[in-house]
């Protein structure tokens, strides 16, 4: 079990990480909620519909995004998750790999650290250390503007493991309790749709680590071109997130959240009548 600041947070049950991104070019939802107001109001739509966790970005990580200055970032998140803090208890986690970015959340009454660059920061991992907070380490090949230009793997799943585990040393290292910390394979990061497919594969192997998965598969272009859907599809995205959970996943991170826990619902109670069977 999680504290984050007054909030706890258990892992016993797959849980949903809402996405909320405040940007004007994220991949699937650029320029949707381009006001704090706006951003605010379909947070706390996802926390109707069910989420955990809300995940506020501010900057795209997009193949090919232009990276933002911390100031840039903070301004565009710090009153959304200040607003939300307002209306809801529900854990915040910011999506940013800028340390200076991941403060400001934190004292705006963000709980979590979503990095996409594992602490490639080096005050990201002090501070996440120094307020106690989760912190999400995720594999990405390369940085946002240059991981799709040829990623290359002789073994995708072992090579992803063993950089989150070298990872996972670091954080400890760095003071980091264990138990504060999830695991991101990062589909879509630096990796093909190959790579994805035999990540998704392979799920158990990174599990066996040891620590919460979290899993963003969600709208990824690996489904779009498996189903032919744009985004993959409502069947799809469920069918990605299913076999997470089969595999051991603990955390989801979606766009869409009401399906989901319809999914998880009937999952869960199935689960539940099979082993009373």
């Amino acid at each position: 079990m999680f504290r984050l600041a007054k909030r706890r947070f258990s892992f016993g049950q797959p849980a949903i990480m809402a996405i909320v991104n405040v940007t004007p070019d994220s991949f699937s939802d650029g320029g949707s909620f381009p006001t704090p107001h706006s951003a605010i109001e379909h947070g706390l739509s996802l926390v109707e519909q069910g989420a955990d966790i809300l995940d506020i970005g501010g900057a795209s990580s997009r193949p090919g995004a232009v990276p933002l200055t911390a100031q840039q970032e903070i301004e565009r998140v710090a009153p959304v998750i200040e607003g939300l803090r307002k209306y809801s208890d529900v854990p915040i986690s910011i999506d940013t790999y800028q340390a200076a970015t991941a403060k400001a959340a934190l004292l705006a009454g963000a709980d979590i650290i979503n990095d996409i660059s594992a602490g490639a920061d080096p005050a990201m991992l002090p501070l996440a250390a120094g307020h106690g907070c989760a912190l999400v380490l995720m594999h990405m090949q390369g940085t946002p503007a240059t991981m799709q230009k040829a990623p290359f793997y002789d073994d995708v799943c072992a090579q992803v493991a063993a950089f989150l585990e070298e990872r996972v040393w670091a954080a400890l290292h760095a003071g980091i309790a264990r138990e504060h910390l999830i695991l991101d394979p990062g589909i879509g990061f630096g990796k093909t749709a190959e790579h994805n497919l035999a990540l998704m594969g392979g799920l158990s192997k990174i599990v066996a680590l040891g620590l919460p998965v979290l899993l963003g598969i969600s709208r990824k272009k690996t489904l779009e071109a498996l189903t032919g859907e744009p985004f993959g599809g409502v069947g799809g995205n469920l069918a990605g997130n299913l076999w997470g959970v089969s595999q051991g996943v603990k955390l989801l991170r979606v766009h869409e959240v009401k399906t989901l826990k319809q999914a998880l619902r009937v999952w869960g109670a199935i689960q539940g009548a099979r082993g009373n069977a």
